[in-house]
């Protein structure tokens, strides 16, 4: 990195530290999250994410090139379409699929499946492994139900007659793809990489650098699905609840790494899908979503990471819950919220992030976006602890909405 950009680099780094500690930087950092704006900004479309992997890249370094203003990379990664192609996935539909009707310039779209079933909860707690190859990723990804046919059984254990189970012909077959998908996966892996290194080396550094996802977000987005899931919250409390548990002792192992880890930031994003007012009662919040959520923040901060909560919904009722958060460790994003209130009751606990709608910055004009910079910042500002970003990523914008937004920003933002 050039001495010029990494000056520019560490300023943007101290100015985002600066506000997670809840003090007052020089600025409110400029943070928003980043979708797929970029490749229609730049002629291309989030197809090429998944299949053209140097047009994308370009698109993205063309748009912090652009907003130099920008406070961290914060960006959409790459996903593999030849990968998803060949495991046969289930639970998205992506441009450029053979026979999609998913637009080239759209974001994929999720799928939701009964991927486990009712009765199952108990196979899934005392054999997680056996079940995500036998059930789930056959169910998920058709193409490698050929794992399914692996089993281990009691017999002579003397050489290798014990591993037959791992080479039925079946298998054999599902190895082949899985190896056709790594192959595929290895090109991504390898064009995430070098995209945010150029991003970094223009002096943006990282924003978050990991994540994971609320362990009851887990089951219903993946698992049960959210319709499932409502029933299952009345019907199976006590075997969800140890579910989530359970899904939080994986995550917390997932996560070790940090511990020695060399990295400039370490931080870990938490989008909340399904916590949202009007979802569960207070008390099954408090029960099957916060507490074992919380078990995962707890454990990320000992090792000196920083949680990002992403709520996703309205959120007015659980701000009293979000203070429970270690203080000056986290950061919180809101979509919907009183800002007011979250500011209140969140901000002198926590950093609060987000609430700028994104929608109008498709269907806005330059002054009233401008208006609404001024408006959230007025209330976000004051003390510091905030971070300015978008209610979602911005994925459609007039191009002349985001240039006044960023102005705004620059122009508003300052503390001295």
């Amino acid at each position: 990195m050039e001495l010029k950009a990494e000056k520019v680099y560490q300023e943007k780094l101290k100015r985002c530290e600066d506000a997670i500690a809840l003090k007052e930087p020089d600025h409110v950092p400029i943070c928003p999250y980043i979708g797929i704006v970029p490749y229609a900004l730049d002629g291309c479309s989030n197809k090429d994410s998944m299949y053209n992997y140097p047009r994308a890249a370009e698109a993205i370094v063309n748009f912090y090139k652009k907003y130099p203003m920008m406070d961290a990379s914060l960006h959409k990664g790459f996903n593999s379409g030849r990968a998803n192609e060949l495991a046969g996935s289930t639970m998205i539909d992506w441009p450029g699929r053979p026979g999609t009707k998913v637009p080239d310039q759209s974001t994929y779209q999720a799928m939701e499946y009964e991927y486990m079933k009712e009765d199952e909860y108990q196979e899934v707690l005392q054999d997680f492994t056996g079940f995500m190859l036998r059930k789930y990723i056959p169910r998920a990804y058709p193409n490698l139900a050929g794992l399914s046919s692996i089993r281990f059984v009691p017999n002579i254990i003397v050489g290798t007659p014990p591993l037959c189970g791992l080479y039925t012909e079946e298998a054999l077959k599902a190895y082949e793809i899985l190896a056709e998908i790594a192959k595929e996966e290895a090109k991504r892996i390898k064009a995430n990489t070098e995209c945010s290194q150029r991003v970094e080396d223009m002096g943006f550094p990282p924003f978050f650098n990991g994540g994971g996802e609320v362990p009851f977000d887990v089951i219903g987005d993946y698992y049960r699905g959210t319709l499932p899931t409502l029933m299952d919250q009345l019907e199976r409390e006590e075997e969800m609840e140890e579910l989530c548990y359970r899904i939080a002792d994986l995550e917390i192992e997932s996560f070790q790494h940090y511990k020695d880890a060399d990295m400039p930031v370490k931080r870990a994003s938490f989008p909340m899908h399904k916590g949202m007012d009007g979802f569960m009662s207070p008390e099954q919040y408090e029960k099957i979503y916060w507490r074992p959520f919380m078990k995962i923040i707890n454990a990320l901060v000992d090792m000196g990471v920083t949680p990002y909560l992403y709520t996703e919904g309205r959120y007015n009722t659980r701000l009293e819950q979000l203070t429970d958060l270690p203080r000056g460790k986290c950061m919180v994003h809101f979509e919907k919220v009183d800002m007011r209130q979250a500011k209140k009751i969140v901000g002198s606990n926590s950093c609060i992030v987000g609430n700028f709608p994104m929608a109008l910055l498709e269907t806005g004009t330059p002054e009233t976006v401008t208006e609404k910079v001024k408006e959230l910042l007025d209330i976000c500002m004051p003390g510091g602890g905030y971070i300015f970003d978008c209610d979602g990523s911005i994925d459609i914008a007039k191009e002349e909405n985001l240039d006044a937004m960023f102005n705004a920003l620059l122009k508003y933002g300052n503390y001295r």
